[in-house]
This record gives structure tokens, sequence and C-alpha cells, in this order.
């Protein structure tokens, strides 16, 4: 008697038009489009995942810039104040305080300008 694989190959089958789901047209339901697709999509998710790190760095940049430029400093003076000052905050956190501290922010630009 032959070994059969029908269960196995029902759920690994299942598992990939499951993560086809709400695809387009004949991308949801046959089997070979199906594969074509969610490949795709799971290599576009790996992209995403790492262009959105760059996205959020390039986002926190914009906002210090505007937030210190009101102060009458360029972005880039007061991160070189900063570094000079020893002064380890990374960009992110200086957004959020830039943000909802002002006060906070406010001492840093000075530090950063008397360095």
């Amino acid at each position: 008697m032959r070994a059969k694989s029908v269960v196995y190959t029902r759920q690994r089958k299942k598992k990939i038009f499951r993560l086809a789901k709400g695809s387009y047209a004949t991308k949801k339901n046959r089997w070979r489009m199906v594969i074509q697709q969610v490949e795709r999509s799971l290599n576009y998710a790996y992209t995403g995942r790492k262009d959105n790190k760059a996205n959020f760095r390039d986002l926190w940049i914009v906002r210090l810039n505007a937030a210190v430029r009101q102060e009458g400093l360029s972005y880039n003076k007061f991160i070189s104040g900063l570094k000079k000052a020893n002064v380890a905050l990374d960009r992110k956190m200086l957004a959020e305080m830039a943000v909802n501290d002002r006060a906070t922010f406010k001492r840093l630009i000075e530090i950063a300008k008397a360095s």
C-alpha cells in the first residue's frame, strides 16, 4: 500500500491560501498564482520593514529641524553641539521631547548653543 500525502498537502496549501486572502482575481484561488503572489508579498513585507526604519529616522530629523529652527538654530549645529556636550540621546527621544516636553528640549538647545 502506498503512502498518500493528501492531508499534509492540503494543510500546507491551506496555510498559503490563507496568506493570499484578499488578493485580486486569480491570485487568491489558483495554486500557481497564489504561490507567486504570496512569495512576492512576503518579499515586499520584508523590505518594507527595513525601509520603515529609515522612514522613521527621516521623520524624527524633520521634526527636530522644525523645532530647532524655531529657536534660531539649525539641525546640523544642534546635533553637533549635543555631541560636543556629550549628550547621548538618540533622534527618536529628541523628537519625542520636541513634541511633548518643550521645556526640557529648550534646555537641550541652550546646551547645544553653549558648546
